[in-house]
């Protein structure tokens, strides 16, 4: 499943207020390149002057140095005003892409995390790369020279037309050839950039399946398979990437060729209307210096046509991210209380295919429940779902009356936590670690959490020691230390515990169990583990068989039943001495 694509309402509604919130910076950017553009239309007019006075014999010395001095004048404040025009953009599009980061991040960190599990890495991977770097330089180089360079075309439009309509019309020759170009075009663009898009997240997509699983399919020969997968992703990404060069290779063609035909028929029809007395020979120069300069404008415009709509593609995608929530209806109501209950939940992650069917289950707030049996028979997924990390296929899963999938990610964070053996440790300090999971906790709270979790090497470092790459390297038991540490400052209400002491030693865990157990008191502890002694210790077990709970009580009544629970119990005692 990939990430969404905002559609071009959502896109719009999404550049008005990205650009809205510097929209003072984007007025003095047009005001500034439509006095260059006048500055740069001085020059040919009073080139056509000089030269009308020469011919007409009213020429001084004094009156052609004035003005040349104006044209010269004219060539300076185009340059001046052109470039302030410019860093004024391009400080706006660095600004605005600042902003467009910031929010992509925020939004990225708003996802469900179920919606990120099964969109993949590599969609996600892209849009925050590929596809951001795409919009960033778009916006510091495409939108500036668009912006500038057709206020530009437009005054040398208007200019033209002032000079003599009939020049006008000759200038206009070369537009329905564009204009046809750039619509066939833009019919074409946005899908066959999106499609590139999607192209370029399936190789990444592919590549990063197989790093991660890189040690499986060495050992199950699967190399020859991910590499068919691969080269699939990139024959598709090539079709693709063809297709826009295409459409590149059918609008620039044309644009250079209507560049010609306004400038012949100025000189032609020009030069004619001059012989018969209708037209000056300067404002038909000027005319022509008019079409000269216009070359430069229309080509940068075309140019960067294909950039914006890469771009514009890409931002489809980046803003597409944010539009996740919008699947979900906003929930209003407040959980009544910290009760679980889960009523007739089936679950599938691959459609007819259930892991778990029909299961009705309530977890009492306070409560210490245990959840065993077999691997495989879908004891992770019930607390996928219990965490809201996953929503149920039929049936409901609710705290306080309130499903536990709808509800939002701070308050979901605030109630519940699930905890398991993969761990991650963030490039920062030991203190920054800690504090991601309580922003206002003072260094005692973060040495209590710490000692809670039997993390002795770490309370014999500074909280300012560097974590991960370039700093302390932390293996697979202490990462998951450190996690357990944040889910004693989070301070949930429930605590869902999935495997979480798998990578300690057994005797670590033992000891690490029964200082959370005290710390975590009065909170509701749901563990999955295969170390029944965590059974024991619960007040209830419940036992998951292929799908299904199919015993749910206290030890010492599983145990005297002599059902499922009880033949597990006696091979991991058995197993365990």
């Amino acid at each position: 499943m990939n990430l969404p694509i905002a559609d071009r309402p959502a896109v719009r509604a999404a550049a008005r207020r990205l650009l809205a919130a510097d929209w003072r910076t984007m007025v003095g950017i047009i005001a500034l390149t439509c006095l260059s553009a006048v500055a740069g239309l001085g020059g040919p007019w009073l080139l056509g002057r000089i030269i009308d006075r020469v011919e007409n014999g009213t020429a001084t010395t004094g009156s052609i140095d004035r003005l040349a001095l104006g044209v010269a004048g004219c060539a300076v404040a185009y340059l001046v005003l052109t470039r302030l025009a410019a860093n004024a953009a391009y400080r706006f599009g660095e600004r605005t892409l600042a902003r467009l980061r910031e929010d992509f991040v925020d939004d990225t960190l708003a996802l469900p995390t179920r919606v990120v599990e099964r969109a993949g890495t590599g969609d996600l991977a892209t849009r925050a790369s590929g596809d951001v770097g795409i919009v960033g330089a778009a916006l510091r180089e495409g939108v500036p020279v668009v912006v500038v360079a057709s206020v530009q075309v437009t005054l040398i439009f208007a200019a033209v037309f002032v000079l003599h309509p009939l020049l006008g019309l000759c200038s206009l020759l070369g537009m329905p050839l564009i204009l046809w170009a750039v619509r066939w075009y833009l019919a074409r663009a946005r899908d066959a950039y999106l499609a590139e898009g999607a192209a370029n997240s399936s190789i990444a997509e592919s590549i990063s399946a197989t790093v991660e699983g890189a040690r499986t399919v060495e050992a199950l020969d699967l190399g020859a398979a991910r590499v068919q997968h691969a080269d699939a992703a990139i024959d598709t990404a090539f079709r693709a990437r063809m297709r826009t060069l295409r459409l590149r290779l059918v609008l620039f063609p044309i644009s250079e060729t209507s560049h010609a035909l306004p400038m012949a028929a100025i000189l032609l029809i020009g030069g004619l209307s001059y012989l018969d007395g209708w037209l000056s020979l300067g404002a038909v120069i000027a005319g022509s210096l008019y079409m000269w300069q216009l070359v430069e404008p229309l080509d940068r415009v075309l140019m960067f046509l294909e950039q914006l709509q890469s771009g514009a593609a890409s931002f489809a995608r980046v803003a597409g991210v944010a539009s996740v929530d919008d699947l979900r209806e906003p929930v209003t109501a407040e959980p009544a209380d910290d009760r679980i209950e889960v009523r007739g939940v089936s679950f599938a992650y691959v459609d007819g295919h259930d892991v778990l069917r029909d299961v009705d289950l309530t977890v009492r707030p306070g409560e210490r429940l245990a959840i065993v049996g077999p691997s495989g028979a879908g004891k992770s997924t019930l607390g996928r779902l219990l965490s809201g990390m996953d929503a149920p296929r039929t049936g409901t899963v609710c705290v306080g009356g309130v499903a536990v999938a709808d509800l939002p990610v701070e308050e979901l964070s605030r109630r519940i936590v699930l905890v398991t053996q993969e761990h991650h440790v963030f490039i920062g300090s030991l203190r920054e670690n800690l504090m991601m999971a309580a922003p206002d906790a003072t260094t005692a709270e973060l040495r209590s959490a710490l000692d809670a979790v039997d993390a002795d090497w770490a309370l014999d470092l500074p909280l300012e020691t560097r974590l991960g790459a370039g700093g302390l390297h932390l293996d697979a038991a202490r990462s998951q230390q450190l996690a357990l540490a944040r889910v004693v400052l989070a301070d949930p209400h429930t605590v869902i515990l999935d495997e979480a002491m798998a990578l300690l030693d057994p005797t670590t865990a033992r000891h690490t169990e029964r200082s959370l157990g005290t710390v975590l008191a009065g909170r509701t502890v749901i563990a999955i583990a295969h170390r029944l002694h965590t059974a024991h210790d619960a007040d209830r077990v419940a036992v998951v068989e292929a799908g299904r709970i199919t015993e749910l009580g206290a030890h010492d009544e599983l145990v005297a039943a002599d059902g499922a629970y009880a033949a597990l119990w006696r091979s991991w005692r058995s197993g365990s001495h």
